[in-house]
């Protein structure tokens, strides 16, 4: 389980997003947050939980993917 950013776009009705998984809420609002002041053409954002592994992680420098280990 993790949290999947999202966003909609002016011009556009469909949510849309990335690769970007968080291990909680408050990582993914972090995330779309951070999103939504870069691109000038946010609409609106919101964080969905999902069942997919996860993949980074929110940090004082921002998003850092997590490197998997094998």
């Amino acid at each position: 389980m993790s949290w999947k950013p999202e966003v909609k776009t002016f011009g556009g009705d469909e949510w849309a997003g990335n690769t970007a998984r968080f291990a909680t809420e408050i990582e993914a609002q972090h995330y779309v947050s951070d999103l939504s002041y870069r691109w000038t053409s946010v609409r609106a954002t919101r964080v969905i939980e999902v069942d997919e592994p996860v993949n980074y992680r929110w940090t004082a420098d921002g998003a850092k993917r997590i490197e998997e280990v094998n």
